[in-house]
């Protein structure tokens, strides 16, 4: 393209060969994947299971830095071709534009000339002799005639349709030439640095790289993605994509396309693997402490990714809103017969200790699973902003309901996603809710027409869940399971205290037996460890005491999950539940 762009240099442009420089860094892309699964699922599976030591770890290092430049490599020429074809798409609107201008002027016999301006014939009577009308010539700045013609002089028919014509041209002439100027610089920007190393900075120019390809691919891309259908129908617009069009979503929109549910998990785990090192590098370099607290997150979860996991990890979504987002599977959750969903509560964010802990109980339950039944994955869903208490209990977001509102519809969405991208025609799913989770959890029941595909509901370390009864969460009080440890102060914290904290603006004078539920109401309601609750309480560890020699310890509130210990009869009931055996589970007397 040139600055002096002319209609007929508009018209004769052939966008093909833009869509066929395209086409090449497509094919480039797909090689660089293709090359970076190898790596992930064959050379780097099997030298860790074949080989030891210190040459064994040099050789998985600079593996992994391998697939980390191939990755980059998928991702920069990804967006290359994405740049083309929109500019592609973009001058063929113009081309069509200016095309109808021309076919109306021809239709007229009206005469186009190279500066875009249109002559047009003698036509129509004059008002005193009858004589036909001069002709004239027709120019435009670009923006449409705003004069009357006067009333004293009849005016020629075809001078209004002329300069509409040559104010056509001259829009898409311009348009044109704008479009040229918009995706040069973008084409500018997309190049690699020298070196063999794609480092953190290097991501964050492709994060950078990414949104400009973005806001320009608007009308392309990204009008299409069906943000506001159902996960049925997110499922079936995927389906329906080309395979050029799906390799350009995930290239442009890895973090939409990522974070949809419905989509398969294959999709959204390629996604958000690339989504992730673009998060790395946009908070790389950040000193504050949400982004710093993040970063951290993020690369342990990006180490865990690259060290490879049985079963098999699944990055279903992240991103950095809030609190952070992360959603990690272990086995895939499209072909597994049994589907279990764990959601955290209390100070969960994406933080360094999600990605090692809240991961790991979530990996431990997915292993324990496998072990009844094969077909099985395990969700760690953080889909939403947990509440948080970072300086003991100033902060009140923790005492109402709305964030496990919130969270609760959008648990209900991944949940839809899963039954939908399922090759199983009736998946057994579980809603598992620890803490805070469980009200989650239970808020989630209670929208619509509740959980959608739930077939079973574990609640741990519960301070209520916003109903009174098992029957209430819509799956039938005998596939309501409860775990509550009897030194666990959380499943025991009285709905009295939040009366106190109202009346006093916070904690201050309540003592720690104040804490303490004297009858069977806790905080968000009636306790699910009671007999009138009516759930199935399975039998958990009691846990070191509240108080203790070392003064307070909340560790019976996270024991849940534990495999390591002499006890993990709680462990192994969850397991139960999420395997479809749960009628193997060890019951305890409700309270």
């Amino acid at each position: 393209m040139t600055p002096a762009l002319t209609w007929a240099r508009l018209q004769d442009l052939d966008c093909t060969e833009l869509e066929g420089a395209a086409d090449g860094w497509g094919r480039s892309s797909n090689r660089a994947d293709a090359a970076r699964d190898r790596i992930d699922q064959q050379l780097l599976t099997g030298l860790r299971a074949e080989q030891e030591g210190e040459a064994a770890r040099a050789a998985v290092a600079r593996l992994r830095r391998l697939g980390r430049n191939l990755q980059y490599v998928y991702t920069e020429c990804g967006l290359l071709r994405t740049t083309l074809n929109s500019l592609a798409h973009e001058m063929r609107l113009q081309q069509r534009a200016l095309a109808e201008a021309l076919d109306d002027a021809a239709a007229l016999k009206f005469t186009v000339h190279a500066d875009g301006s249109v002559t047009y014939p003698a036509a129509g009577e004059g008002l005193v002799d009858g004589a036909p009308l001069r002709g004239g010539t027709a120019t435009s700045n670009g923006a449409p005639a705003l004069t009357p013609p006067s009333g004293l002089v009849a005016p020629n028919p075809h001078t209004a349709k002329a300069q509409d014509i040559a104010d056509r041209v001259t829009r898409a002439v311009r348009t044109a030439a704008e479009i040229d100027w918009r995706y040069a610089g973008i084409l500018r920007r997309l190049k690699a640095e020298e070196g063999l190393k794609v480092p953190d900075s290097t991501w964050k120019d492709a994060a950078g790289d990414a949104g400009a390809v973005r806001e320009a691919a608007g009308a392309y891309l990204a009008d299409a993605i069906p943000s506001d259908a159902t996960p049925a129908q997110r499922r079936d617009w995927w389906a329906g994509l080309t395979q050029e069009q799906r390799e350009e979503y995930l290239a442009v929109y890895p973090d939409r396309i990522g974070n949809m549910d419905g989509i398969p998990a294959l999709v959204r785990d390629a996604a958000n693997r690339d989504n992730l090192q673009l998060l790395i590098g946009k908070l790389e370099g950040r000193d504050d402490d949400r982004s710093v607290t993040q970063l951290a997150g993020l690369r342990e979860i990006d180490r865990h990714l690259g060290a490879g996991t049985r079963p098999p990890m699944f990055l279903l979504g992240i991103g950095d809103e809030g609190n952070g987002r992360a959603i990690v599977s272990f086995g895939n959750p499209d072909t597994a017969k049994n589907v279990a969903a764990y959601v955290p509560g209390l100070n969960t964010a994406l933080d360094e200790d999600f990605a090692k802990n809240d991961l790991k109980r979530a990996r431990d339950t997915a292993i324990a699973t496998r072990e009844i039944d094969q077909s099985s994955a395990t969700v760690a869903w953080l889909g939403y902003d947990a509440p948080q208490f970072p300086d003991g209990m100033e902060s009140l977001s923790v005492m109402g309901d709305e964030r496990a509102v919130a969270g609760g519809r959008s648990f209900n969405g991944f949940i839809s996603g899963v039954a939908a991208a399922n090759a199983h025609s009736d998946p057994h799913l579980v809603a598992i809710g620890h803490s805070y989770g469980s009200r989650t959890v239970g808020a989630a029941t209670q929208e619509g027409d509740g959980s959608p595909g739930v077939d079973d509901i574990v609640l741990i370390g519960s301070p209520g869940v916003g109903v009174d009864r098992a029957e209430d969460l819509g799956v039938g009080s005998g596939h309501v399971f409860v775990g509550a440890a009897e030194n666990d102060v959380v499943t025991k914290a009285s709905s009295k205290l939040q009366a106190g904290f109202g009346a006093l603006g916070g904690p201050h004078g309540y003592a720690v037996g104040s804490l303490i539920d004297r009858d069977d109401h806790l905080w968000f309601g009636r306790d699910p460890a009671s007999e009138a609750f009516g759930a199935t309480r399975f039998r958990s560890a009691e846990g070191p005491p509240l108080v203790g020699l070392k003064g307070l310890s909340f560790a019976a509130h996270s024991q849940y999950f534990d495999r390591e210990g002499a006890d993990t009869v709680s462990a192994d009931s969850i397991a139960l539940i999420a395997a479809g055996h749960s009628h193997r589970v060890k019951v305890e007397e409700p309270r």
